[in-house]
Formats: structure tokens, C-alpha cells, sequence
């Protein structure tokens, strides 16, 4: 046994939940303190939209994230649609999950370029790559640009996105819009072809934890990202609407974001679980991708979470264009644009109800609650974000990591723990890199 002493503190963690700590503690080869401590203030939109509509909600919650905007877009469309009674067209699920493939791509492209690639390759940010792999550089913005060019089609914008509402669009896509769409859809499989060979090149952390991956499960064969119950990969299977079952969010006194668990001491969402329970709904190509970068269930590896995502990007790519075409094909029906006039939603029936919306966005399964009173107005809500889903298993998995690396230098252990919580994704919006790391003897 190692008897080394080691003392880590990397401050400050920042993502978009707010700023973070790893705080590691190892007295001769016995690890005594081991946290990921989040100290950034609560930041209060379930307090900001009690009193609001429920027709303002997307457009306030898509301000939590500028990553995942429009994946709190759609959770929060669903949850009003849940709790007011409305059913969407067929037309207009196929849009949302249009959408919701343009943003795990953006997102996921985004994690694997800027945050991972750099450890892969033996630098400490970005920046240097532009230099030395000028060609990689250029095929991560020029996949994010199209990301942004289709999402700025379908809903406005990206970033905070302004035409998905309660019951659609209040904007819908052309033929010439399609036709667009399709052309750039075809023109990123190269780029995503060259992304598979670059990355099944690197060499990931070896380390494994077993643990319970939780994601949207569904009987249908799509691979369910916008709808389904809740799973897991030690059996549990719950209806959205007991999500607050799923998650037992407990408060731990180094964090101000909650902790989650559900069979076990803790659970994992995120591609890597989505992977691991809806392997076989996966298209073909995405499958042929996991078996070139050596991925496939139950694969137990962290790290790997980001190898999962480019599974994703492959799948979300050549789903894309299979709904492009069928919309194609069937034509965009401009009488289902939604009209808003004088901030009320037309045409649709108010009720007061409860609803519950669940989305599997970029980093994981997001919840969003609504209560709403007779008028519409939102009563009571609430949100569960994945990272937070996440915060007590990476904590586990450093548990585990920090003994089985006292044989290494201080630099390589930091190094490694970093690696493990950037592997998780959590909400970059604000921040693509850690700080400096200070290590006390």
C-alpha cells in the first residue's frame, strides 16, 4: 500500500450551475477527504416563474442553460403541455426532435473538440490546436456552425430559441428551408466520418466503476431523447411523473446543488447511460461508430461518457436527415403555425393543472415540474438538472480513482480527476476549461 500523503485543491470548477471544487486528501495512502464541493449561489428560476404564465415559461428557462437552451426549451413546453392538456401534431414532434438532434450535436461536438481533445492530445486548452492541428480546429466549427445555421432555422436562434411554444411553432419551416436543411445535413458526414477516425485514434483513461445509469426508456423503436418512461439499468422503470422518485434529491453541506440517488448510493445520466439502456434503438451507422471506438453495453468507464456522445452525434446526424426528408416528403403544413397575439397563447384551452416534462438533453435526463392555477399562471415548479444528477457519482468514481493512482505524480493525479469530471459534461455554458490547480504538501 502506497503510504504517500496528498493534498488537492482545485478551485474554482466554474459551470453554467455555478462555480466548483475538487478537494482531495490522502494521509499516508488513506483517503480522507474526497469532494467535488459546489459553492456558487442558488440562482432561483423556479422562483422566477411562480407567477408567470406558463405560456412565458420556455422563453424564461431557456436563460438557464446557453448550451442546452433548447432542450429547456422543449422540457419546458412539455411540462405546460402536460399540465394543459395538449397533444402535439405529429408534425410538430417531428420538428422538436429536429431540434433536439441539432443541439446534442452542437453540444456534444463542442465537449469532444474543445474540452476533451485537448487532454488527448497533450495540451492544456484549445487554443494551442489551432497551431498544431489547424485542420481539426476548423471541422469542430465548421460542424458547430451548421448546428447553429439548422437550429436558427427551425426556432429562431440557438441560443435561447424564440419560435418552439406551447402546441409548435409560431414559425414554420419552408421548402426552401428543407431544402437547405438537407444540404447541410449531407455536407457533415464527412466532418463527422473524420471525427470518428480522430478520436477512435486517442487513448482514454483505463478505469471503471460499475454504478446504475438512468435515461429515458421507451417500447417503441426510436431511441427515445423527447419521450418515454424512466430507466434504469437495475430495473427500474417509473412514469415520468414520479421523477421526484427517481432522483430523492438529499442535500449534502459541501454543496449547494442537491445530490441524487435512486437504487443504489448514487446513479449516472448522460449519453453513457443512454447508450447503455437503448443500445439496440441506436441507428446502424452509430452503432458501427461504437464499435470502432470500442464502446457498447453496459460499458462502465466514465471517460468513455465522451466517446457515448460521438455514438450520439452519429446517430442525431442521420436521424436528422431521415425526419428532414419525411417532412419533405409530406410537406410542411403552415396552418399548424401557432398565433400569439397580446403575450396569450390562441386557441388553446386554459386549465389549471400539474405537468411534467422529460428530456434527455445533451448531459442528461432534465425534468422540469409546472403547477398552474385556473388562468394559467404558474403556482409552484421545480427542475432537475442532470449535472446536479450527476455531482454525487463523479464524487463515487473519485472515490474510487483518487487510491488506485498514489503510485503517480501529484500533476498526473490532478490531471486525472479533472479528466473525470470534464468526462461528466457538466454545463459548460460558462466556462470551457479549468483553472489552475494548487497542490499543499
Amino acid at each position: 500500500m502506497n503510504k504517500r500523503n496528498v493534498v488537492i485543491n482545485v478551485e474554482y470548477l466554474t459551470r453554467v450551475e455555478g462555480h466548483g471544487n475538487i478537494v482531495v486528501d490522502v494521509k499516508e495512502g488513506t483517503l480522507e477527504v474526497c469532494r467535488l464541493d459546489i459553492i456558487e449561489s442558488p440562482r432561483f428560476f423556479e422562483g422566477m416563474l411562480r407567477g408567470r404564465s406558463v405560456f412565458e415559461a420556455q422563453h424564461i428557462t431557456s436563460r438557464i442553460c446557453g448550451i442546452c437552451a433548447c432542450g429547456h426549451t422543449l422540457a419546458s413546453i412539455q411540462a405546460a403541455e402536460d399540465a394543459l392538456g395538449v397533444t402535439p401534431s405529429e408534425q410538430t414532434v417531428k420538428l422538436r426532435r429536429l431540434l433536439l438532434h441539432m443541439e446534442l450535436l452542437d453540444s456534444h461536438i463542442l465537449h469532444i473538440y474543445l474540452l476533451v481533445a485537448p487532454d488527448l492530445l497533450g495540451v492544456k486548452s484549445f487554443i494551442p490546436l489551432i497551431d498544431t492541428h489547424n485542420k481539426v480546429v476548423r471541422r469542430a466549427l465548421r460542424l458547430k456552425q451548421t448546428c447553429n445555421e439548422i437550429c436558427e432555422i427551425l426556432a429562431g436562434r440557438h441560443v435561447h430559441p424564440i419560435s418552439a411554444t406551447v402546441g409548435g411553432f409560431t414559425k414554420l419551416p419552408k421548402e426552401k428551408d428543407l431544402d437547405a436543411m438537407r444540404y447541410m445535413l449531407e455536407g457533415m458526414r464527412p466532418d463527422m466520418e473524420a471525427t470518428i477516425e480522430l478520436i477512435s485514434k486517442l487513448k482514454f483513461p483505463e478505469f471503471e466503476r460499475d454504478t446504475e445509469y438512468v435515461a429515458l426508456v421507451s417500447d417503441t423503436e426510436e431511441y427515445p431523447l423527447l419521450s418515454g418512461d424512466v430507466g434504469s439499468t437495475d430495473g427500474v422503470r417509473m412514469h415520468k411523473k414520479d421523477y421526484r422518485s427517481v432522483a430523492n434529491e438529499f442535500v449534502v453541506p459541501h454543496s449547494t446543488a442537491k445530490h441524487a440517488k435512486l437504487s443504489r448510493e448514487a446513479y449516472a445520466v448522460g449519453a453513457l447511460a443512454r447508450l447503455n439502456l437503448n443500445y439496440e434503438k441506436l441507428h446502424p451507422h452509430a452503432r458501427e461508430a461504437a464499435s470502432l471506438l470500442g464502446i457498447r453495453p453496459k460499458c462502465i468507464n466514465p471517460y468513455l461518457n465522451t466517446a457515448a456522445q460521438l455514438v450520439e452525434c452519429v446517430h442525431c446526424l442521420e436521424d436528422a436527415a431521415m425526419l428532414v426528408e419525411d417532412l419533405g416528403k409530406s410537406g410542411i403544413r403552415q396552418e399548424e403555425r401557432i398565433l400569439v397575439a397580446l403575450n396569450e397563447q390562441s386557441a388553446i384551452p386554459v386549465r389549471a393543472g400539474n405537468g411534467v416534462g422529460a428530456v434527455e438533453v445533451p448531459r442528461g435526463i432534465l425534468f422540469h415540474n409546472y403547477e398552474i392555477d385556473e388562468q394559467g399562471t404558474i403556482v409552484n415548479a421545480n427542475c432537475i438538472i442532470p449535472t446536479t444528477q450527476n455531482l454525487n457519482n463523479i464524487e463515487h468514481d473519485m472515490e474510487k480513482l483518487v487510491p488506485e493512482l498514489l503510485d503517480r505524480s501529484d500533476e498526473e493525479i490532478t490531471l486525472a480527476l479533472e479528466m473525470l469530471v470534464r468526462a461528466y459534461d457538466p454545463c459548460i455554458s460558462c466556462s470551457t476549461h479549468l483553472t489552475s490547480v494548487r497542490i499543499q504538501r
